[in-house]
């Protein structure tokens, strides 16, 4: 099934450009004070190449912009992470391969979508970590990792308790997410949707979108959800311009999920 376009991708409002700036200008001016600022891109869903995909790493390495690669390992195989591993030849350390669930499939039988809810026997949870964790450890190397994002950004308390035991140096959810991660795994958490929005009218989803790159700009800690499938050519112009102007900033460090780890230790 075609993933669904979100409305605010039907055309680029008129002086996009000026917007995605002073939207940029406006939260480094709250941030500042508060010391140095970052942001980083998580895309989600990756392991079958397509147009889509190689469009977005094209763009991404044209502006020398890092990105956390969320990787379904059931669906990776080992010629297709031959493929992918080639866009790292110009600049490996570009880019962070994590984990993304196991099959990224849904195993709740009622409420929202999980792969590792509260629905789940904790060993059959434990037992898919295992298996997605070591077959990526088994493709990529040392090319993985262990960060953890779970598809459809929730999973139990049980899974969180699961990840930490098993080494895993972090998980990636959504912004205030109810289920807290326990001490010493840290949740590099999205506070910007690109793509998986669900607003009606093209008019408020811009207006929530600004709202939201704003906020998490002023808050020096903004992270970007993408999904490549669910990108048009005005979702891939608007990713450019916004490419541009963030990589411009002088005032926020572009960085990946390796990075994070690293400036916390």
């Amino acid at each position: 099934m075609k993933p669904t376009v979100a409305t605010l991708w039907r055309h680029l409002p008129r002086g996009i450009g000026a917007h995605v700036a002073d939207c940029i200008h406006r939260g480094c001016e709250k941030a500042h004070g508060q010391g140095a600022g970052y942001f980083f891109f998580r895309a989600d869903d990756v392991a079958v190449p397509g147009r889509q995909f190689s469009r977005l790493m094209e763009l991404f390495s044209a502006y020398g912009v890092p990105l956390s690669l969320a990787v379904v390992p059931a669906a990776l195989t080992r010629k297709r992470w031959q493929y992918l591993k080639g866009f790292e030849k110009k600049n490996p350390s570009r880019w962070c391969w994590h984990q993304h669930g196991w099959r990224h499939v849904n195993h709740e039988t009622e409420g929202k979508k999980q792969e590792f809810g509260g629905g789940r026997a904790v060993s059959e949870i434990k037992r898919d970590l295992v298996r997605g964790k070591e077959r990526l450890e088994m493709l990529m190397e040392d090319r993985f990792y262990p960060v953890f994002t779970p598809p459809w950004n929730r999973c139990s308390s049980g899974a969180l308790k699961i990840m930490k035991e098993l080494g895993y140096a972090a998980v990636s959810r959504n912004r205030g997410n109810k289920t807290p991660s326990p001490p010493g795994l840290p949740d590099y958490f999205v506070n910007v949707d690109l793509h998986t929005r669900k607003e009606r009218r093209p008019a408020a989803a811009w207006e929530k979108l600004f709202a939201e790159l704003q906020q998490a700009i002023a808050s020096n800690h903004c992270g970007i959800m993408i999904h490549h499938r669910m990108m048009n050519d005005a979702a891939f112009e608007f990713m450019e311009i916004l490419l541009k102007a963030l990589a411009e900033s002088p005032d926020l460090q572009p960085v990946h999920f390796r990075d994070l780890a690293q400036s916390k230790e």
